[in-house]
């Protein structure tokens, strides 16, 4: 049983993370090679890399499950966690960044910045996560890191500054210059295995100089003291190390970051990890960590100390071949040993810790025990999902859950033989436990299994892993849109009354409530208004449960009601005849009739689409997006001849749409699409919905 006990401040956990294709897999496979997990680095469209281990990952060439990886580099640990960059598989880096202390942020130099790199980009805004950025593929035609880094300033920060420059332009890249050692870093061939260092060429010594004074005086800038030195001294006046420090500070405050170029697979991958142990925050850079007590909800802090209590958040489920039920998951404080008992303070439920194991992307290696700040996997545990907490029984706590998107596309699936049914549903069970937006419901009319997803491809690889991994043949159905229904008028008042006399004991129940918006986003408000116990407190859960069930199948077309605020501001009761199940049914009633006078609507979800053209097929691009209800709302030049077109397109246009927009334009452009809001539906189309599905 290996044990590789390395010191909190030894520790890395950096996602490497970028737009698709720009070598965020490639860059990880660099990696592993360069601290000597393989004696050779894989191909992606060879099929033959670590982390992309998926059958679908390596025929698609994307990267689809984030893995993680540990390797090692000059007494540090590392672990990494290789994320998608399709849009799709959006709940991927959402979980992997709240888990992580820092980021490589992979941009293709060849493109700059690209839409899905303006994601990625937010989302570690969102969690605060400091990073590097590397911009890749500089040595090939059409690299160019100045034009890369141009494009960085203006879609993402002014403040990524280069710490290396390279030596070159395109193929004829030999290596960098180190902007704080004022040293260069040459090599004959990128793929050689050491970098020789060498003097800085004369004709780059203006550029040099340039970006190392912006440079220092930007890091510096970030710390008083600092600060302080270098109005006195200069920059001159400043130490290597004083210089490194500055920009590690600057660095771990989120608003700060250096950049470096060259090419994922070469010799340059080294000088990335240097960045990694030297700028990115150890898990004790990044403090303490808060959580909520289960019972009393009073907040409760741990430090990333093994002194303190057993606190980790399981981020990530996975069905491992080999071992079964896989939980990776990240240890905040304290230690987890092998053959211990924990408490999943999410659900309340005590599990036992059968086997720990670190992991080589595909490859497993037990451990015993795994220390505050590190990241591993535990096999076989049951009730565990995405975002349970686990922690030591005697210390419960609850830390922040992750949240993740609603799925906006679905499509019925069934079985295509008797004995498919029941491994269907296995395979569905599993499916949904490893990626929260990846849904399952039964229509109660219809009774079709239906399946949510975040896009046409998302639900695509889950059919086919269905198949690949489960054996199980499946019918698809045409993908669906999740249409929802609200209101917009206020204030609006309706009564439901219930009453049953049939011999013996009746049923009465009589409600009055006030329907209103609510703010886009905020879904269901209830509020109970009544005074004088007109409707006694008891039945008051009843009324709010009817409600509840009429708002799950609206009354326009059937589709569930969101962002509705309903006050229970008035009703009446029998002594006798009062129950539970009569002020169900009243909610339900009042609600229904309430709905019917709100000036209900259908809502579509509106997608952002990116798409990435040459010029000469712009014309017919936007024409296609106008067809479809879309609303243009920006083009941009990325590089010569080559557009980007912002829009927003109702998702219920876009079926299909990366196939025909390859087909337009010779197979030259690409597109992202992600869920942006939900809008009112035109009332043409929601007549044509109303239609299709039989509603009146």
């Amino acid at each position: 049983m290996a044990e590789n006990k390395y010191a909190i401040g030894k520790l890395r956990n950096i996602g490497i993370i970028a737009h698709i294709d720009a070598g965020k897999t490639t860059t990880t496979e660099g990696i592993l090679y360069r601290t000597g997990l393989k004696h050779k680095i894989g191909a992606v469209h060879e099929g033959e890399t670590t982390t992309d281990w998926m059958a679908q990952e390596r025929e698609r060439g994307i990267t689809i499950v984030s893995a993680a990886v540990t390797c090692f580099w000059k007494g540090y640990q590392i672990n990494i966690i290789d994320t998608p960059g399709h849009i799709d598989f959006t709940a991927e880096v959402e979980r992997s960044l709240r888990v992580l202390d820092g980021a490589c942020v992979v941009f293709d130099g060849k493109m700059g910045v690209e839409s899905q790199s303006e994601t990625v980009w937010r989302q570690a805004d969102k969690y605060g996560v400091p990073r590097l950025c590397f911009i890749n593929k500089i040595n090939q035609t059409g690299g160019d890191f100045y034009k890369s880094l141009e494009s960085i300033h203006n879609r993402l920060t002014r403040r990524a500054f280069p710490i290396h420059l390279p030596i070159g332009f395109e193929q004829s890249i030999s290596g960098v210059v180190d902007l704080v050692s004022m040293k260069a870093y040459t090599y004959k061939d990128f793929t050689d295995h050491e970098l020789i260092e060498s003097q800085i060429p004369a004709d780059m010594k203006q550029d040099v100089d340039r970006y190392r004074s912006l440079l220092i005086e930007n890091a510096v800038a970030e710390d008083e003291k600092l600060l302080e030195k270098y109005l006195e001294v200069g920059e001159e006046g400043m130490s290597e190390a004083e210089i490194r420090l500055a920009i590690r500070n600057a660095t771990l405050t989120g608003k700060f970051f250096p950049v470096t170029g060259g090419d994922g697979r070469g010799v340059i991958v080294e000088k990335v990890l240097d960045m990694v142990t030297e700028l990115l925050p150890s898990p004790e850079d990044r403090g303490n960590t808060w959580g909520t007590h289960p019972k009393t909800g009073d907040e409760i802090e741990r430090k990333p100390s093994v002194s303190e209590p057993f606190a980790g958040l399981a981020f990530k489920i996975t069905t491992d071949p080999f071992v079964g039920k896989l939980a990776y998951f990240r240890v905040y404080s304290g230690k987890i040993q092998a053959g211990s008992y924990i408490l999943n303070s999410s659900t309340g439920e005590k599990e036992r810790v059968g086997r720990i194991v670190r992991m080589q992307a595909d490859k497993r290696e037990d451990v015993s025990e795994v220390d505050a700040g590190d990241i591993a996997a535990i096999v076989g545990l049951k009730g565990t999902t995405t975002g349970h907490t686990l922690c030591d029984p005697n210390n419960p706590i609850v830390l922040e859950n992750i949240i993740f998107p609603e799925p906006p596309v679905s499509i019925a699936i069934e079985p295509k033989t008797k004995a498919d049914q029941e491994k269907m549903g296995i395979a569905l069970q599993r499916l949904s436990e490893e990626d929260p937006t990846f849904r399952i419901n039964v229509d109660d009319e219809t009774g079709q299994t239906i399946i949510r997803g975040m896009g046409e491809l998302h639900l695509e690889i889950f059919v086919d892993r269905m198949k690949r991994e489960f054996s199980v043949e499946a019918n698809v159905g045409q993908p669906q849109v999740a249409y929802r229904e609200t209101i917009r008028k206020d204030n609006i008042e309706a009564q439901g009354k219930f009453i049953r006399q049939s011999g013996g004991r009746g049923q009465y129940g009589d409600v009055w409530l006030r329907l209103s918006q609510n703010t886009a986003g905020k879904g269901f408000e209830f509020i109970n208004a009544i005074k004088g116990g007109v409707v006694p407190g008891e039945y008051i859960p009843a009324v709010r449960k009817g409600i509840e069930e009429a708002m799950s199948n609206g009354v326009i077309a059937g589709y569930p009601v969101v962002d509705i605020r309903v006050e229970l501001y008035d009703g009446s009761y029998h002594e006798v005849d009062s129950s539970e199940l009569a002020f169900t049914i009243a909610g339900s009633m009042a609600f229904q009739a309430g709905f019917k006078k709100a000036g209900p609507v259908l809502l579509e979800p509106i997608m952002k689409v990116v798409v990435v053209t040459p010029e000469n097929f712009m014309g017919d691009v936007i024409g296609d997006l106008n067809s479809k209800r879309g609303r243009i709302e920006s083009m941009e030049d990325l590089t010569a001849g080559i557009k980007e077109i912002t829009a927003y397109v109702p998702l219920g246009e876009l079926f299909g749409y990366t196939t025909n927009l390859r087909s337009m334009t010779q197979g030259r452009a690409s597109s992202s699409m992600e869920l942006d809001h939900y809008a009112d539906v035109p009332n043409n189309v929601t007549e044509a919905i109303i239609a299709k599905n039989g509603k009146k």
